[in-house]
């Protein structure tokens, strides 16, 4: 679980990186790739971010994405669908 130091403080995109200042001076960023509701999102709706859950994640309405700090400070990528994952096909 994430500690009150890991408390995000600003949130915002760039062209290719989502990125998030912490309470505790440390800046996470990750590409945007990894996060397909926002690479596919508009720079406006990307602008377009809320801190949420008393500063563990990040919220954007538009796009209904989430990130959690935890999740950004582990770099873990969105889940994917199992489609994608183990090349199942929709037969």
């Amino acid at each position: 679980m994430a500690t009150p130091g890991e408390r995000i403080m600003r949130a915002s995109c760039t062209d290719d990186c989502v990125v998030v200042e912490l309470a505790d001076g440390r800046t996470i960023s990750a590409p945007l790739a990894w996060y397909p509701r926002l690479l596919n999102a508009t720079p406006s709706q990307r602008a377009n971010c809320q801190i949420a859950g008393a500063g563990y994640g990040v919220h954007w309405p538009e796009i209904d994405e989430d990130l959690s700090v935890e999740g950004l400070l582990r770099g873990a990528p969105a889940p994917q669908n199992n489609r994608e994952i183990t090349g199942v096909s929709g037969e």
